[in-house]
């Protein structure tokens, strides 16, 4: 009787031990962590090692709107692309900073008044040019509609800036990307509505209408369309920042949304508009962005 329990007890034991070998060598666990005694794990895949940023870029394409086409910069209701912060020859703009000869290595194919869905096209141009650096500042004209109900969805808007991005890496997988932040429509309301004349060309030109319009309105009507305004643009921000954040050649820089215009940087023709010196701003913080070893957190 006793001799059979003790087999019993032993058969039970050894069924245990079987049932945690098994275990441990189907979970591939043992005491340290690793590999177990009977043998070594498969070897797991290494991570692609992240493309190189160059700092140094030898050519640049620059798309988007009014602003980099250096509206108002100049002369009235104008276009002056001799004043873009990206690619101007009369300010100390992107190109002169970075290229030894801008004038043959740089592209600007923005459009005063483009909104997003204009962004695939201006990408299909600029490929053709092979630009190791491609700039992106767009979005203002999303926001700036005739009133709020007619700003760009935000899911379209990501959408034509998604299908950009993709379209440049199936054609040039290593060409960088530079998106430069929707700047801050509220604050340029803010700070141009000091001005007389710059209210009064903001009428007249409607510029803006969205933000600008009934500029010294403070009921809350105007209070709440400035509002939704101003929670859009943030919007559009958002996906900008998130759909770059997915692409390893991609710098999104918020300094762009962030920085203070003050009247000597914005437009005397309409203080909505960089001037140069509001173009040499731009300038300078897309510098600091491309050429810092890594990107802004």
């Amino acid at each position: 009787m006793e001799g059979a329990t003790r087999r019993r007890r032993s058969t039970v034991v050894r069924a245990a031990v079987t049932v945690l070998a098994a275990a441990l060598l189907a979970t591939g666990c043992d005491d340290g962590g690793g590999a177990s005694d009977a043998g070594p794990t498969a070897a797991r895949p290494k991570p692609s090692p992240r493309p190189a940023w160059n700092p140094r870029p030898a050519s640049i394409a620059s798309l988007g709107d009014s602003i980099t086409r250096g509206f108002d910069a100049c002369s009235l209701l104008s276009d002056c692309p001799e004043a873009s912060w990206a690619t101007g020859t009369e300010v100390d703009s992107l190109a002169r900073r970075l290229l030894a000869q801008p004038a043959d290595n740089s592209w600007n194919y923005a459009r005063t008044g483009a909104r997003m869905a204009e962004l695939p096209g201006q990408m299909r141009s600029a490929i053709a040019h092979k630009p190791q650096l491609v700039t992106v500042l767009l979005g203002a004209n999303d926001a700036c509609r005739p009133s709020v109900a007619d700003m760009t969805p935000v899911d379209i808007f990501r959408k034509d800036f998604e299908s950009s991005i993709a379209d440049l890496r199936r054609s040039l997988p290593t060409s960088q990307v530079y998106v430069a932040g929707v700047p801050d429509l509220k604050r340029l309301w803010s700070e141009g509505r000091k001005n007389a004349l710059g209210k009064q060309v903001w009428k007249l030109a409607a510029i803006c209408p969205s933000m600008l319009g009934d500029a010294d309105a403070q009921d809350p009507e105007a209070v709440e369309r400035r509002a939704q305004v101003d929670k859009r643009v943030g919007e559009y921000n958002a996906a900008l920042k998130d759909v770059c954040a997915r692409d390893a050649l991609c710098r999104y820089d918020g300094a762009v949304h962030g920085y203070g215009f003050t009247g000597q940087e914005l437009s005397q023709w309409d203080w909505f508009h960089p001037s140069k010196q509001g173009q040499g701003e731009l300038a300078e913080m897309a510098y600091r962005t491309i050429t810092a070893r890594e990107p802004a957190a």
